[in-house]
């Protein structure tokens, strides 16, 4: 397959913008020169012979004129307009900043953009200069890719080439040619740090005379040139030695592309985070997080993740630790630490941590760089380290497992469309994804290990989904068949940590490396099995792949690692197995329905999401937050071509206007309202007054950050919409209208119980199986970025698993006075409760005295639950539901969806596999005549909460008879797990049915469709 490449306005406008800043300036055939074969006369190139060379012509503009030019094309972009030109030094006439997000193309734009300075100035040679090896060679392969577009656009090839510094040769053949030439090189080649033998041996032979190439410095070759300098990521490359070393490249200008530029130049064109997602040309991003829960409170956990500096405070530590929340579990936070703060009071009073007071705090030096924190008990913590927490790697499978399912998930819809998936996993070193035994075998790591029994475990266990074709496809290869490393490799072909050795000597013959980093094409092909990629947490720009689904960062969290720079290696829009991008002009409304990010992060979703949205919030270019007459006079726009600059009578217009439609509230937020007719394509005209400047104002208020924003990110509840949900035939068939009518009804209920029943019963149960420490248990957390706002996130949702610890504890507790507090009972009831334990279960306090507190009051809370059944009756009320209760807006993640053919929607949104099976098997039966899943609001009220049945179900027999059902799916009854007040719940609802339901109503737990053919038998 070959990508396909389409002309994008935005990116269009990037290489405009970049390109008048130039208007003026005279189109001259590239000026000749003769090559420098080794003589000067008084420090000027002089030449013998007749070896030609040709240079850029020089700007011909005045500083006047190009700054003329530059405020012109700021104000049409709608950025800040510079007040003198950012010229520096020894850099060239100007110095230029591209601001594009990750994922939009920046390296597309540029190679265009030398086309076009090609094309209107004849400027032909350009040097590309990148901060790493691996974004050279993402580069590159962009120059491959993109050859034949270019060639049908502009009639022409660029020539260009990877500087070796063993192949000088190709400097002569890029200074000879009178075509576009184009040279790339990363820093490592010329501005290496000096050691103790001066520069690196690379960078050493770009400045010295070499006899192979005549005698001459290669730098004095590229020098003759007057190249124009493309900056890939700058903000890499702000180092005295790269910024000293540029200069001796005597460039005509300079020209810088990045997501996030530190040091700002003259901006000219600016595509922000916020800006990508809201025109949809990035993925969306969906987050699954972990957090332990069921702590011990025991174990002295902390984790140094970072001290901060400060110019005018004293260093901060940044720590981890376990703090108790109002209902007494410790969960783990990150928090700043002073000297002479105590953890013991920011924990909320965990004893574990009662003699940690901070004493010292030392942010590191030139012979120490390690920081740490000391303690007044003697204890130093260094950063990094982790103290107390024994589960890392059990979490790490989790993990595994976890991104492996949501890759499954995903490419079960990808796979029907022709969109191969990828996941990324991030690692600390590659020794846990490969080794190597004594004479240089390779050897699996415990990463691959891990991967491989969650892969094959998967697949045999729960993947027996119901496509045979994506079953025959998912058991093709064998798990050892699908992964595959990206690191650096030395030169005997052994994966190194880049941290370890220099990325200057990767193997050109190492297999992996190539089909990863060069090969995207065959990468992205159903015939090559890998699918999973393991790389070093390092990587940040340089390698990206557009089909990256998953992203799962399998190492201790990190404050000094950004988050956008995890996430940006998988938010281009994906390709089909054609190559053609599956962008908004492609799907429309359903781009972000396919292109969905999914981060599995190794902390909690509220840590990692705050986090990204920081960052992300920081990201973006300046924008104002209020609307005001402040904020809009002043401002320069374009009229008819033509600057116009915003006088305070038509400020105070435009929030009049703004004020009269409802646009903008008391504080100057911008409303929903505003942002809702922007969509809807029903803003209100401007009027006679503002109309000449509509265009302007409307590009200056879409230009403003409202907080409101933060608000409607949650309507979506931060999850993928399905199709706007429709009632379809099947909701007006005379089975399901009469089930419908069977059930529609609204109920109350009476209930009453004693004390003395309770505390009998707690202590039943609590002399059983029933109380128990319990295991360790992780907590996913997942949640959705919405389209219109990359800072936010709507609504999560939480799964829990077990693992396995053990742990003792020495703290004093009031037991008594903590039952009664956490159960809403006396604290007599308490203690009659509590001297009816056995003395094996009142032991277990010993061993884990949160745990077992938390559990006495669970049960009680339970049996104060269970109880209700016993005692509860029903009555009907007035009152109806509305049948628009099925087509409420959805907030189901699009995975989850399975297309049906009897219900009475065309979509069954399911909860868990086993739902989706029992809506396939419920579409596939004869006996259904008609099903519908019922939605939330559809309850039932008990005293402990509102219930829901899952299904209701219209099954036939005949041509007229029919059995209705109300069935509840709680997968395996032998693995049923369902807390006391749940079960309360449902055998309420039970009661409900078989007090005042018809005869040809039934409510029934079911696990499988068969289990609803046996009670349908039996219902005869």
């Amino acid at each position: 397959m070959k990508f396909k490449f389409k002309i994008q306005s935005y990116q269009t406008e990037a290489v405009k913008n970049t390109t008048d800043i130039f208007t003026g300036q005279p189109n001259r055939d590239a000026s000749k020169y003769r090559r420098d074969l080794g003589k000067r006369i008084k420090g000027v190139i002089h030449f013998d012979g007749d070896d030609d060379g040709y240079r850029n012509a020089d700007v011909e503009l005045t500083s006047k004129q190009l700054l003329e030019n530059l405020h012109s094309v700021q104000t049409a972009a709608g950025v800040q307009l510079s007040k003198s030109l950012s010229n520096i030094e020894g850099l060239g006439a100007v110095n230029l900043d591209v601001e594009m997000e990750t994922g939009t193309g920046k390296t597309y734009v540029y190679i265009k953009t030398m086309f076009e300075l090609n094309k209107l100035y004849g400027w032909s040679k350009f040097i590309i200069v990148v901060p790493s090896i691996a974004i050279r060679e993402g580069v590159a392969k962009s120059f491959r890719m993109l050859e034949e577009h270019f060639m049908e656009q502009y009639g022409k090839k660029a020539r260009w080439f990877v500087y070796n510094s063993s192949n000088l040769n190709q400097l002569d053949q890029f200074s000879q040619d009178a075509g576009l030439n184009v040279m790339i090189i990363n820093t490592q080649a010329f501005a290496t740090s000096m050691k103790e033998g001066g520069r690196s041996k690379e960078s050493r032979i770009i400045y010295s005379k070499r006899d192979e190439f005549a005698s001459r410095r290669p730098i004095d070759v590229i020098a003759a040139n007057r190249p124009v300098i493309i900056m890939d990521e700058p903000q890499k490359m702000e180092g005295a030695a790269t910024q000293t070393a540029l200069k001796k490249f005597n460039p005509l200008f300079v020209l810088n592309y990045s997501a996030t530029h530190k040091t700002k130049h003259d901006t000219v064109y600016a595509l922000d985070a916020l800006d990508a997602y809201r025109e949809r040309l990035v993925k969306r991003i969906k987050v699954i997080g972990f957090e332990l829960k069921n702590l011990r409170g025991t174990n002295g956990y902390m984790y140094l993740d970072n001290i901060i500096l400060s110019p005018s405070k004293p260093p901060m530590a940044r720590i981890s630790i376990e703090v108790k929340n109002v209902a007494g579990e410790p969960r783990r936070h990150f928090k700043t630490f002073g000297v002479g703060d105590s953890l013991f009071i920011e924990s909320n009073e965990l004893l574990q941590y009662k003699d940690y007071t901070i004493a010292e705090i030392f942010p590191g030096s030139n012979t120490q760089p390690v920081g740490y924190v000391t303690f007044t008990n003697g204890v130093t913590l260094r950063r990094g380290d982790v103290v107390g927490d024994t589960n890392e790697l059990h979490m790490q499978r989790v993990q595994i497992r976890e991104t492996i399912k949501a890759h499954f998930e995903k490419e079960r819809l990808l796979f029907k469309k022709g969109i191969k998936c990828l996941s990324l996993f991030f690692i600390d070193e590659v020794v846990k994804y490969r080794s190597y035994d004594s004479v240089g075998n390779p050897v699996k790591g415990i990463f691959q290990q891990i991967f491989e029994e969650e892969y094959a475990r998967l697949v045999n266990d729960e993947f027996h989904i119901f496509d045979e074709e994506y079953n025959k496809y998912l058991r093709r290869f064998a798990p050892y068949q699908t992964h595959r490393g990206y690191f650096s490799i030395d030169k005997k072909g052994k994966m190194i940590d880049t941290k370890t050795k220099r990325g200057s000597d990767i193997s050109e013959e190492a297999s992996d490396y190539d089909l990863i980093l060069r090969d995207k094409e065959r990468l992205l092909s159903f015939d090559e099995p890998t699918r999973f990629i393991f790389s070093h947490s390092a990587l940040r720009e340089g390698w990206d792949n557009p089909n990256v689904f998953q992203i799962c960062t399998l190492r201790h969290s990190n404050s000094t690692t950004a988050k956008r720079q995890e996430v940006g290696r998988g938010l281009r829009i994906c390709v089909d197995k054609n190559g053609i991008r599956q962008d908004k002009e492609l799907l429309g409304d359903e781009v972000h329905n396919i292109n969905v990010l999914t981060v599995i992060a190794n902390e909690s979703y509220a840590n990692f999401t705050k986090d990204l949205q920081r960052e992300t919030r920081e990201a973006l270019r300046e924008r104002a937050s209020k609307a005001s007459t402040n904020y809009f006079e002043g401002k320069t726009i374009k009229v008819d071509g033509l600057p116009h600059v915003i006088t305070d009578s038509e400020a105070a217009r435009i929030m009049i206007y703004l004020e009269d439609n409802d646009y903008v509230d008391d504080t100057g937020d911008i409303t929903p309202k505003y942002h809702e007719d922007v969509a809807d394509g029903s803003v209100a005209p401007y009027g006679e007054k503002l109309a000449p400047i509509a265009e302007g104002v409307t590009r200056l208020i879409n230009s403003i950050f409202d907080p409101s924003l933060l608000e409607d990110m949650t309507e979506n509840g931060g999850k993928t919409k399905l199709p706007e949900p429709k009632l379809n035939a099947n909701f007006a068939k005379p089975e399901f209208q009469a089930l419908w009518k069977a059930i529609n009804h609204r109920y109350v209920y009476t209930v009453s119980y004693d004390s003395v029943e309770l505390i009998d019963n707690a202590i039943l149960h609590l002399n059983t199986d029933e109380l128990k420490v319990r295991t360790l248990l992780y907590i996913k957390i997942e949640g959705q970025q919405d389209v219109e706002d990359v800072t936010q996130f709507g609504d999560t949702k939480s799964t829990s698993n077990e693992l396995t610890d053990v742990s003792t504890s020495s703290v004093k507790y009031d037991l008594i006075g903590q039952v009664a507090k956490g159960a809403n009972i006396t604290r007599r009831t308490a203690a009659k409760i509590l001297q009816g334990l056995s003395p094996a279960k009142l032991a277990l306090f010993r061993n884990n005295p949160e745990e077992f507190i938390r559990k006495v009051v669970e049960i009680i809370r339970e049996q104060k639950a269970t109880m209700i059944v016993d005692h509860i009756h029903y009555h009907l009320t007035e009152g109806k539901y509305n049948s628009d209760i099925f087509t409420a807006a959805s907030r189901a993640d699009f995975d989850k969806a399975v297309q049906s053919s009897k219900h009475i929607t065309d979509y069954v949104v399911s909860d868990s596999k086993g739902e989706r099976d029992f809506a396939h098997d419920l579409d596939e039966a004869n006996e259904v005549a008609v099903y519908a899943k019922l939605p939330r609001t559809f309850s039932i009220p008990t005293p402990v909460g509102n219930y829901a049945p899952d299904w209701a179900i219209a099954m036939q027999k005949g041509d007229v008879k029919h059995i209705f059902f109300i069935a509840e799916t709680k997968g395996s009854l032998q693995s049923m797990q369902l807390n006391a007040i749940e079960n309360a719940k449902i055998d309420c609802c039970a009661q409900l049915f078989e007090e005042i339901s018809t005869d040809n109503v039934k409510y029934h737990k079911v696990t499988c469709y068969q289990d609803l053919i046996d009670a349908m038998t039996s219902a005869k």
